[in-house]
């Protein structure tokens, strides 16, 4: 029974892993999770992977369940519980890396009550950056400047709530990235069309209320720092911020140069990959005024093709290795061997 189930699919991550079976003639099947058989479909598969996605309505009602309940019986996968039961939920985020007391993660408040909000806004200093608990790319991530927005967020959180999807800012940051020829005019239409039409996944959530999540802000940074740690090997990518902005993800302007990263936030992310005893985790950091690194937030997904260009990796020794590498296969060696110990 020594053998991958790989999720049928050719975006994300899947055709890697495929590819990566098939060069080094390890054991695989393509499997489709949604089906009503799907574990039929794996009786002689001894390990599931998935890149589960939160924008896909279908993975956002049963992926993690699935994984799950594989992982509980006796089944390798990837992602397993530890790498992704906090996947774009930035309130279990904050749970988990203040219970395990994570060095440098950034001070966090979250409120479940109107009114104790509204008390700590009247108290606390501004800038603060206020946060949606689900999105990628800045999306629901807004620069609080006083306390009076911060009071207008706080009242429509515990009123109508939030939409999942920002349809207006969505369709501006298409065209920005249009302008700087990183996407389509397709693209762009597409937006315009999700002003009436906003995805499926939206309509899966609802709307975002009873709640509300404000995070520490840093001045002054220019990017942020993405350090994905798979097994025991790292790389890395700056994200460079917006014009007149503060935000950095999703902004589709990167930098990949050894020199460009911190050697700090890398041993942060290895130390701290180690004590979530997760199988990949990306880490992103920004840094304060005395030039520490601030750990923001995590996951275990990303846009593969981005991070291509990379210049090379480290090991957990920090170790550099110029030239390319696979870190999608390193995730299927995590299947092949229960030391987690993955290959070059």
């Amino acid at each position: 029974m020594n053998k991958i189930a790989i999720h049928n699919s050719e975006h994300d991550f899947h055709p890697r892993w495929v590819r990566y079976c098939e060069e080094r003639n390890i054991p695989y099947k393509r499997v489709d999770c949604y089906a009503d058989d799907i574990m039929a479909q794996l009786a002689d598969c001894h390990a599931l992977m998935w890149h589960i996605h939160q924008s896909n309505p279908k993975d956002i009602i049963m992926a993690r369940q699935l994984l799950f309940a594989l992982q509980q019986a006796g089944k390798k996968v990837f992602p397993d519980f530890n790498t992704a039961w906090h996947f774009d939920d930035k309130l279990g985020q904050k749970y988990l890396l203040e219970a395990l007391k994570i060095e440098n993660f950034a001070p966090t408040w979250v409120f479940y009550d109107r009114e104790k909000a509204l008390a700590w806004a009247a108290t606390a200093s501004f800038p603060k950056v206020f946060k949606l608990r689900g999105g990628a790319g800045s999306q629901n991530v807004k620069l609080t400047e006083t306390r009076e927005e911060a009071k207008t967020i706080i009242n429509k959180a515990f009123g109508k709530g939030f939409a999942n999807y920002d349809a207006v800012g969505s369709l501006w940051e298409r065209w920005r990235k249009y302008r700087l020829g990183k996407t389509t005019l397709f693209d762009v239409l597409k937006g315009a069309v999700r002003l009436i039409y906003p995805p499926a996944y939206t309509r899966v959530l609802g709307r975002e209320l009873g709640y509300v999540y404000f995070q520490e802000f840093y001045p002054g940074n220019d990017s942020d720092t993405r350090i994905i740690v798979v097994g025991d090997k790292a790389f890395a990518l700056k994200r460079m911020v917006r014009q007149n902005d503060f935000r950095a993800s999703g902004s589709g302007l990167f930098k990949y140069e050894r020199e460009e990263f911190d050697v700090h936030c890398l041993e942060l992310a290895f130390r701290l990959t180690k004590k979530l005893n997760a199988q990949c985790v990306a880490f992103d950091f920004v840094f304060d005024n005395n030039g520490n690194p601030m750990l923001i937030e995590i996951s275990f997904g990303f846009a593969a093709n981005v991070y291509d260009p990379c210049a090379g990796y480290w090991d957990k020794e920090l170790n550099w290795f110029p030239g390319t590498f696979d870190p999608y296969g390193w995730m299927v060696d995590l299947m092949q061997d229960d030391t987690r110990k993955v290959r070059a």
